[in-house]
């Protein structure tokens, strides 16, 4: 049975971890603003000292047995928590899936790699999906070679998580972006003959909103 997040049912001013007199157990075990173990104690005195260093008592986690709470500067912590969630979801990483074909001619190959250096080069992953169909089924040895010739081509700008694996009909395979100051502009490069602009054809395919699944 899941357990209840203790911040559900307050009202919206009262939203964010247990400070001072608000904090419900009997006692609590104590961290100093420096992070010092000052140890479990009633929690009317732990507010007390908190008050007495100018900051408060803050809950920070609620299921512990005791809670452990920590004094602090409580407008502070909030800001300083709500940069790091602003800064996760800015960084969080999207996958965008590009598909192939087992006969996919040279110029749509070509569209297709650099749509998927292109989501790469802004730190996407990129799902690499590769679709048999119909007699394409007994030769999925050339479905897999075009997926690892992209994961070839794309090594200057994404690493592979895992080999390319058969998923039903599909083979898969999931490249994760370098780090921004390692990655390469290969195929999108101006002075690039194969990075130079074309239109792309009416078959490429990505999905360009889909969330990363855990």
């Amino acid at each position: 049975m899941a357990r209840k997040s203790p911040y559900r049912g307050r009202r919206p001013w009262q939203r964010g971890p247990r400070r001072n007199e608000r904090i419900r157990a009997r006692e609590v075990r104590v961290i100093g603003p420096k992070g010092d173990q000052i140890g479990i104690m009633p929690t009317n005195r732990a507010v007390a000292l908190a008050k007495e260093a100018g900051m408060d008592l803050v809950e920070i986690s609620a299921n512990a047995r005791p809670p452990v709470c920590r004094i602090l500067d409580f407008g502070k912590y909030m800001y300083e928590q709500s940069k790091k969630t602003k800064e996760s979801r800015s960084t969080s990483s999207r996958i965008k899936e590009v598909k192939f074909r087992v006969k996919t001619d040279e110029h749509d190959y070509m569209t297709k790699l650099r749509r998927a250096e292109e989501f790469l080069s802004k730190g996407n992953k990129v799902k690499l999906t590769l679709t048999f169909r119909g007699r394409e089924n007994e030769h999925k040895d050339l479905g897999f070679k075009n997926i690892n010739r992209a994961i070839d081509d794309l090594k200057e700008v994404g690493a592979l998580d895992a080999p390319a694996r058969l998923a039903g009909r599909n083979s898969n395979a999931m490249v994760s972006p370098l780090p921004a100051n390692q990655r390469k502009i290969r195929w999108n490069r101006p002075d690039s003959a194969a990075g130079r602009a074309s239109p792309a054809p009416d078959n490429v395919e990505e999905d360009e909103g889909s969330e990363e699944e855990n």
